[in-house]
């Protein structure tokens, strides 16, 4: 049986110290002979230049360290919004997480959407203060921001002494403390009644039951406890580790059930192979298995490798609980769940709002381009790289940022100099009534061996794309198709790659389009029929025409993205703040406020986010917190944008 494994999230905001935290971990645990420098490339997590450089994490990486008898693996994760999808596929397969505070800057505001983050995906976390020997430590003022600005359930597990030097040290209290055992009282009764009228009654409990208690409520997220050292140092890191021991939750692998994971993360070998991050949930996968993956995609492991002892391993097989990397899954993609819920359990993401010309500045290198962007694409597939109708390469982004970040990739990782358009908002058409279109088969207007009748009818707002059929099955060539399935599914394809482009140019959703009419020629049919056998490609063909005719009658509405955004904000900017919003005709849908800060909530299109972004610094003193998440569409108000060159 695997040993028990934990899959452990460390994150922060920019230098706090992450990354130096994740190398003291392996140093303290005897994975490394020392700590690695994030300037000199040697650690094991932010290892890529534009890493360094950027001072982010851009893609999610593994290692691992002995903790006893538990195996932890540390997930690093991305923290960016504009890596979204990166950042939620990794928190997933998280069974707890440490968020890294500097004990000079404090509470910051990517340390505020990170923690949001981890309260809104229920991961348990503990929280360490680090930095404590740096000039200007202040333990308790960051605490007491942690309280207002983050979260007032926390519970200090030791003391500080000599803050502010190189001899800082961080103590945990003894369970025999009183002081300390009065202040686990107090915390853990906010939650528990029980041990509320315990309290109120002065009847004392066991230091067992207090730290079970301290346990079962960071496992579920109602408390917070918190640890203070340095990571450059070491002080304050062998507490944290007997922290992440006794605290976090360590899931009861399932060894025996059929095997079942989820795929976080994807990457090409030295080889340009497919490598896959896989989450093990139930079971164990040996080699030569074979997974069978979302929509029919079928493949078998060839190689299975664990981290062990700072190295990747060959391993006979991965069992539940743990993470490896999976060789040999060329039809694999990142997010793809096999085997009972994590087959069916599809996380959904928010489209990216914005796209984005790309071409290379050297001509020759338009090939290596496609290529590095289908690449890059199997890393995130959320990027769609496709072509437009003048064969110009686009993608989809979240963000100015993620676009950076895939120019800088392209350059450094694949050597292709690559020139992005400005990004622009991506639009969506609608429907605006049911209309009906036929061709019919030996008409003039009718070059194609078919028949084929559609028809378009708007549906709710978020409904997507819907096909069926209503025909009688004498008109379906089952002599092409085998089944009246698989000619449905073929043409669904066409429909759903017609509606990629609708009158303004703008994918066209929230519809149902249903095959009314189907005929086909044949030789000795009747005389209207009567023609040659069509062939698959005169369906291909044909689709497009009568949908598009069917599209015209019913007429579209062009709408825009619209962002549910969270402003945290100092109290005094809020008059700003609002009337800057009401000038952008944003919606302030709720406002409320504690203490120095106030909250404000609001619908805005996502063409302002780029700007909001750029001016909330300015309006806050820099002490501006945005949040945002996709929230739908709304009509356009005015003329209606058109989309130039769309993908077809």
């Amino acid at each position: 049986m695997p040993a028990r494994s934990l899959n452990l999230g460390i994150l922060a905001h920019v230098d706090a110290g992450k990354t130096t935290l994740t190398e003291r971990l392996l140093h303290c645990a005897g994975v490394i002979d020392a700590p690695g420098s994030v300037d000199s490339g040697t650690t094991q997590t932010d290892t890529l230049t534009l890493e360094r450089r950027r001072g982010i994490t851009i893609r999610a990486a593994v290692v691992a360290f002995p903790l006893g008898d538990l195996i932890v693996n540390v997930v690093d994760t991305p923290g960016h919004p504009d890596f979204i999808a990166e950042v939620e596929r990794s928190l997933a397969v998280l069974d707890g997480a440490v968020l890294v505070l500097s004990a000079v800057e404090g509470v910051q505001p990517q340390t505020r959407i990170l923690m949001r983050a981890l309260q809104r995906l229920h991961v348990p976390t503990l929280l360490f203060v680090n930095k404590i020997d740096r000039t200007g430590a202040d333990v308790d003022g960051v605490l007491a921001a942690v309280a207002k600005r983050l979260t007032p359930d926390v519970l200090p597990m030791g003391t500080v002494r000599d803050a502010g030097s190189r001899t800082a040290t961080f103590t945990a209290y003894r369970t025999d403390d009183v002081g300390f055992r009065d202040r686990e009282t107090e915390a853990l009764a906010e939650h528990d009644d029980d041990l509320l009228a315990s309290y109120v009654e002065g009847r004392a409990c066991s230091a067992r039951r207090l730290r079970d208690g301290v346990a079962a409520q960071t496992a579920t997220g109602l408390l917070h406890p918190v640890y203070a050292g340095s990571a450059a140092t070491g002080a304050g890191v062998p507490e944290l580790m007997q922290g992440i021991a006794d605290l976090l939750p360590v899931p009861t692998p399932a060894p025996t059930a059929a095997p079942s994971g989820r795929v976080f993360k994807v990457e090409r070998g030295a080889a340009g192979e497919k490598v896959a991050y896989v989450r093990m949930v139930t079971g164990s996968v040996g080699l030569r298995r074979r997974l069978d993956l979302p929509e029919g995609r079928v493949a078998k492991v060839s190689g299975i490798e664990l981290f062990e002892a700072g190295h990747w391993v060959r391993s006979p097989e991965v069992g539940a609980g743990q993470i490896a990397r999976l060789h040999g899954l060329a039809a694999v993609r990142v997010g793809d769940g096999f085997g009972g819920p994590c087959a069916s359990d599809d996380h959904h993401f928010a489209p990216p709002t914005l796209e984005a010309a790309v071409r290379a500045i050297r001509p020759e290198q338009g090939p290596a381009l496609r290529s590095a962007l289908a690449a890059l694409a199997d890393q995130d597939p959320l990027i769609d790289a496709r072509s437009d109708d003048d064969g110009q390469l686009v993608v989809s982004l979240y963000g100015r940022v993620q676009q950076e970040v895939l120019a800088a990739t392209l350059a450094e990782e694949y050597g292709v100099e690559a020139e992005f358009s400005d990004a622009s908002v991506v639009h969506v058409e609608r429907p605006r009534r049911t209309a009906r279109a036929i061709e019919e088969l030996n008409t003039e207007s009718n070059p194609y061996g078919a028949t084929i009748g559609l028809r378009i009818s708007p549906t709710a707002p978020g409904s997507g794309l819907s096909f069926g059929m209503d025909v009688v099955s004498r008109g379906i060539p089952l002599f092409l198709f085998k089944s009246a399935e698989a000619f449905g599914a073929a043409m669904e394809r066409h429909v759903a790659r017609t509606l990629q482009r609708g009158l303004s140019g703008w994918t066209v959703t929230d519809c149902r389009v249903t095959l009314t009419d189907a005929a086909y020629a044949s030789w000795d049919g009747p005389p209207s029929t009567r023609g040659d056998l069509p062939t698959a490609l005169d369906y291909r063909k044909l689709t497009p025409i009568v949908l598009r005719q069917a599209l015209s009658r019913a007429g579209t509405r062009v709408c825009e993205p619209m962002l549910r955004v969270s402003l945290e904000v100092p109290t005094e900017s809020t008059p700003a703040l609002q009337r800057l919003l009401g000038r952008w005709g944003a919606e302030v849908t709720d406002q409320s406020s504690r203490g120095d800060y106030a909250t404000l909530e609001a619908r805005l299109p996502a063409a302002r986010l780029h700007d909001l972004q750029r001016q909330l610094p300015d309006l806050t003193g820099g002490e501006g917190v945005l949040e945002s998440r996709f929230d739908g569409y709304q009509p356009v108000r005015g003329r209606p944008p058109v989309r130039r060159g769309a993908g077809r």
